[in-house]
């Protein structure tokens, strides 16, 4: 199509051919001016006109390749000049922007086309269509959707005796394409309209497009050297709306604050209030405050001080909250390192950002063997802890000489080049989003929240920080918890949770358990890390009719959110915005010559602003490329963030997200860069040439896929090469949500006529491309249960028992569905984390059958993932016994004993 529009825009699924008509008319001097750039250039009017009509539409659509359409009257024989019927042809001319021309060029273009149009407007338009077999579709035309008509012929009068007459336009009720400009010289003027698809533009849309095209033909007269990109097109009064004031967010917040500091004034007030909930645990505001003192002390004598790093590699829990807090304390900047990552991958974070300590767990301490005395290891969980005699006061900023301006985290992303970089986050971006947020939604004291991000993702942040602010109680979810429902179901309930977070990928998972009823405490439901769903949305309001749903959008290089929507109740729309920029920031949607777009047209996001990061850690080139001064600021030294994302800005002055301009993808909420996974997998010896997609062949299931040739040295390899050798080798750099799916033997990657990878080429994967163990049918009645579920969530055509869910393609979000579908089936509870650690069909199966009691040790996935364990150990129950002696604290088998 001409026009781009997202997949999911609400065009008609066929043609819609109601209409409208919007008159335009170019004045004497301007007309005059067009008839003189003509004559300078050789060119008629039609094929000025016809450049101009191109530009307006490369700039409204972002596409170089314009094809229009245009009535040719097919009368060039003699023989057919008087005959009496309708003769008329349909051109199409494509014209070609790419390179950026000059007025001149594309003029030149423009006639070479429309000449060469000309001479073949004898053949008719269905041979054309026959000839270039379009892709059909109901939709629209199968050639172009936009069309020129220029009326140069003499206009007629009709005359009846005794009458006076003259011509009446109907109303114009039907539209054949989707825009179609119609001119006509009218003495020394040019008139005409633009017809439009009432079904897909609005009438002031159409005006504003009829100011752009007077606006770049008058460009056009004044300089005709001008490439026709640059060409100046909007009135100063949109620019001036478009980047100030829609951006029009200052507000006052405590820029001379850091983060710990609102904990701290908090604490003052509420010390007794409950702060952080978590197993059975529970601390006040004073506790955590005294414990996260005396570490920041310890932290300080190693010299931990403003922009000095410490890692923290902890598991969800109390010490998590007290490491994270010391850090900010201490001065410095916390990086988070998640322990279900390779080895390979958390020793990288470690070497890359330099930290004076390592702050863990004792189970933990396993995964960092071998750094020596490199980095202090401090145990958060060691009985004697060095720390515990230290001060329990406050350090002062003044003592610590912290500044809003150093760095409150390092947290890192996926990178491009095959290694994951760390964004360089400061203390005043975190506190202005934090006010914005308190502004907004006004958590009061006691209300819960529930933390159950992973703390390397920088949602986090607001879980963590701005509920400590507040006075309110952090309630921790268990480790892994965040990806049962049954579990957050009943902690809401348990906790009287009043404010959570979700992906929507997570969140559609969450609306399909069977009981969301009785979770009246709940009043707010914050989503943000990828689209969201016009459907899922209205989902969410008819299973959770009373809490309110916010749509929110950020990248990690803009201190978490930069924009926030609330969806008003009984949403019917066809789109969600991300919604209008917080306090103190600026959105601007700008293209590829950082020019503003106009209003409703695709382009590049770029967020400005006092919550843009200072960069990425050690990775100066890049900074500069993604962080670049700010032109429409007036700030000193202001600078905007790059984001990559596609997006465009919606009459009400919200912001529509539309995707990605690279190879970047966010997948459950994680965003990925393809070329980290391509870079690794590239190293593999059986390998020659490798490209990774994200594909949706069916919708709502987004799964990496890894396309490649074989190696010219590595035909061995390759012959013993398979999914499962590759996921095992990605595996070990690559945390899981990195790993694709499917891996496809490909004789060569298909190209695009110019050279490059032609990515929409690529097929779809076979069962043979998922890693298999060897297939051996399921036996008995739970095994052919659990394979045909497996089957249908995993959509492949057979599931083996030896078969690994996910080496398969799964992930814990579709575990879940296997969980939903096992509780209907067998009417019966199933726990997801008894699942999860029996990923084998055969095992899982075996684990459901059972009616025996099974102990769960606190193992990690990482830790699984890393070596197996020497044994393993299934308890029954003796048939006499009632099933609760295990653990009990009764007169039975106690988890030490075991």
């Amino acid at each position: 199509a001409l026009l781009e529009l997202p997949a999911d825009y609400p065009r008609p699924d066929r043609q819609d051919y109601a209409g409208g008509l919007v008159e335009l008319a170019l004045d004497e001097h301007l007309t005059a001016g067009l008839r003189g750039l003509s004559r300078r250039h050789g060119v008629t009017l039609f094929m000025t006109l016809l450049t101009a009509w191109a530009a307006l539409l490369e700039r409204l659509s972002g596409q170089q390749d314009v094809v229009i359409g245009t009535p040719a009257a097919n009368r060039g024989r003699a023989e057919i000049e008087n005959l009496i019927g309708f003769f008329v042809n349909t051109l199409a001319l494509r014209l070609d922007l790419s390179g950026s021309p000059s007025v001149s060029k594309l003029l030149l273009q423009a006639k070479a086309q429309a000449l060469a149009a000309q001479e073949h407007q004898d053949i008719p338009f269905e041979q054309v269509v026959e000839l270039a077999q379009p892709v059909r579709s109901l939709a629209h035309h199968p050639l172009f959707q936009v069309m020129f008509a220029w009326q140069n012929n003499a206009q007629g009068t009709f005359e009846l005796p005794g009458l006076d007459v003259q011509s009446l336009r109907s109303p114009h009720r039907v539209a054949k394409f989707d825009l179609t400009l119609e001119l006509r010289e009218a003495g020394h003027t040019i008139t005409g309209g633009i017809e439009y698809a009432t079904s897909l533009f609005e009438q002031p849309t159409i005006e504003r497009y009829i100011g752009y095209f007077r606006n770049l033909l008058r460009a056009m007269v004044a300089d005709d050297t001008q490439a026709v990109d640059r060409l100046a097109m909007l009135p100063e009064n949109e620019r001036r709306h478009l980047l100030y004031e829609l951006n029009d967010t200052k507000a006052d917040f405590p820029r001379d604050k850091c983060v710990h500091a609102l904990f701290e004034e908090q604490v003052a007030k509420t010390p007794e209030a409950s702060a952080v909930v978590f197993e059975g645990q529970e601390i006040s505001y004073a506790e955590l405050n005294r414990r996260s003192n005396q570490l920041a002390h310890y932290l300080r004598e190693l010299g931990v001080g403003p922009d000095a790093r410490v890692a923290v590699c902890v598991e969800r829990s109390v010490e998590m909250v007290v490491a994270l807090m010391a850090v900010l304390k201490a001065g410095g900047a916390y990086v988070p390192l998640d322990p279900a990552y390779p080895v390979e991958r958390l020793r990288f974070m470690l070497e890359d950002s330099e930290p004076l300590a390592l702050l863990t767990q004792r189970h933990l301490t396993g995964l960092f063997s071998g750094i020596g005395g490199k980095v202090p290891v401090l145990d958060l969980t060691a009985a004697n802890a060095p720390w515990n005699s230290h001060p329990v006061t406050n350090l002062a900023l003044q003592a610590v000489r912290l500044r809003p301006e150093h760095l409150a985290y390092v947290i890192y992303t996926s990178g491009s080049t095959g290694n994951p970089k760390g964004v360089l986050v400061h203390h005043r971006g975190v506190v202005n989003r934090l006010v914005w947020m308190q502004h907004a939604y006004g958590l009061e004291p006691g209300e819960a929240v529930l933390q159950k991000t992973p703390f390397g993702f920088d949602v986090s942040v607001w879980e963590f920080f701005w509920t400590l602010q507040t006075g309110a109680k952090l309630v921790m979810a268990r480790p892994e918890g965040h990806k049962d429902p049954g579990y957050l179901v009943e902690t809401i309930r348990r906790n009287k949770i009043t404010t959570m977070h979700f992906v929507p990928s997570m969140l559609q998972i969450f609306l399909e358990h069977e009981d969301l009823s009785n979770m009246p405490s709940l009043v707010r439901v914050v989503c943000s890390g990828e689209a969201l769903p016009a459907a899922l949305l209205q989902r969410f309001q008819e299973r959770i009719q009373h809490a309110a749903l916010h749509n929110l959008y950020g990248p990690t290089e803009a201190a978490v959110d930069v924009t926030a929507w609330t969806a008003p109740a009984n949403f019917k729309d066809s789109i969600v915005p991300i919604g209008k920029p917080v306090w103190n920031t600026q959105m601007y949607v700008l293209d590829g010559h950082g020019d503003p777009v106009p209003m409703g047209v695709t382009g590049e996001l770029y967020i400005g602003g006092v919550q843009v990061a200072r960069g990425y850690l050690n990775r100066p080139e890049l900074t500069a490329e993604r962080f670049v001064a700010d032109p429409f600021s007036s700030e000193p030294g202001a600078r905007m963030y790059r984001t990559g994302d596609l997006a465009r800005w919606l009459a009400d002055g919200n912001i529509e997200y539309l995707g990605r301009n690279d190879f970047q993808v966010k997948i459950r909420g994680f965003r990925i860069e393809l070329g980290e996974i391509e870079a690794r997998l590239a190293e593999h010896p059986a390998v020659r040439e490798v490209a990774v997609i994200a594909r949706e062949d069916t919708p709502g299931d987004k799964r990496l896929v890894a396309y490649y040739t074989a190696s010219l040295s590595g035909e061995q390899e390759l012959a013993a090469a398979g999914a499962e050798q590759f996921r095992s080798h990605l595996s070990a750099s690559l945390p899981d949500y990195m790993v694709p799916a499917a891996y496809v033997c490909l004789e060569s990657l298909p190209l695009t006529p110019n050279g490059k990878l032609d990515r929409k080429a690529l097929p779809a994967p076979e069962t043979a491309s998922y890693s298999t163990r060897g297939y051996e049918p399921p036996r008995g009645e739970m095994e052919m249960k659990l394979a045909a579920i497996w089957a249908e969530v995993l959509k492949l055509d057979r599931v083996g028992r030896h078969d690994n869910f996910f080496d398969l393609g799964g992930h814990s979000l579709m575990l879940v569905q296997v969980v939903t579908r096992l509780r209907q089936v067998l009417s019966r509870a199933v726990e997801m984390r008894d699942l999860f650690a029996h990923p084998q069909l055969a095992e899982m199966a075996c684990a459901l059958e059972s009616a025996a009691q099974v102990v769960l040790l606190p193992i990690t996935r990482a830790a699984r993932k890393r070596q197996p364990l020497p044994l393993s150990l299934r308890v029954s129950a003796a048939p006499e016994s009632d099933g609760h002696g295990i653990g009990s604290g009764g007169d039975g088998v106690t988890r030490n004993e075991l």
